[in-house]
């Protein structure tokens, strides 16, 4: 019996006294009668379409610019107070540690404190009284304070620190008086501004500046009390008052006339 290749690639048996059927594309055989298209495919997508989920969010309504600038205002208020209140909370001592550690430079924190600082706020503190307290005793503290890698102390190593010097600097009281003592030193202090430059006289920079001693176009510039004549001191104006340059009676013809009328 002869074979005939199939849809499915594999040899198939022709059965006596009927045709072979070819399937065509479409649903349709050759020699038979046509079948219905399946909707099979059609079907499955209609049912994986209708399982996705609808969007049921709803659409946002249009921003009110004037409560959105309420909220800003509202938010920045609580926000100024509440670092208003975190200043307030913030001790005399701790302020006065904030300046002295930001003295000088402008990328300090005033979290924490330079040796440099800290020899300045005993110093300008008068924690340094030259026979209880030395420099020395102060470098000596810092030192013995601070880390072993670290150049800076923190405000909790600063308050040690002034225990420290508390006992040299006030031998005669208890250790909790010497430290409310020597805080009172600190508190509300701020760094000394010194070292501004004073103007020294000199006779040469007196001679160089006397107008009264210029000579040729440049005495021309000043007037008899060294005041600067401005423009008409350097260009050349024209005098239309019709007097002579230098007459010394300029000006008083008007007032002759008027008189004798």
């Amino acid at each position: 019996m002869p074979a005939q290749r199939g849809r499915s690639g594999g040899a198939r048996l022709a059965v006596a006294g009927l045709p072979c059927v070819r399937r065509l594309p479409g649903g349709c055989q050759a020699g038979g009668h046509p079948r219905p298209l399946r909707a099979e495919g059609t079907m499955a997508d209609n049912k994986t379409k209708s399982t996705k989920p609808a969007n049921k969010t709803p659409p946002k309504s249009p921003a009110d610019p004037a409560k959105e600038r309420a909220a800003k205002r509202l938010s920045y208020e609580s926000n100024s107070s509440h670092e208003g209140a975190m200043a307030a909370e913030l001790s005399a001592l701790e302020e006065a540690f904030r300046k002295f550690a930001i003295h000088g430079d402008t990328r300090a924190t005033g979290k924490e404190m330079h040796g440099k600082n800290w020899s300045k706020l005993c110093k300008d503190c008068h924690v340094i009284d030259g026979k209880n307290v030395t420099i020395t005793d102060v470098d000596i503290v810092f030192s013995k304070i601070k880390g072993k890698s670290s150049r800076t102390i923190t405000f909790d190593q600063f308050k040690e620190a002034l225990q420290e010097l508390s006992k040299k600097r006030f031998k005669d009281q208890s250790n909790e008086e010497a430290v409310q003592e020597i805080h009172k030193l600190i508190e509300g202090k701020a760094p000394i501004i010194s070292g501004v430059t004073k103007t020294i006289s000199s006779p040469t920079v007196s001679r160089l500046t006397d107008t009264t001693k210029f000579t040729g176009s440049h005495k021309e510039r000043f007037d008899p009390s060294g005041k600067g004549r401005g423009k008409a001191g350097r260009e050349d104006l024209v005098d239309a008052s019709g007097y002579v340059p230098g007459y010394k009676h300029a000006g008083t013809y008007d007032h002759k006339v008027q008189g004798s009328k």
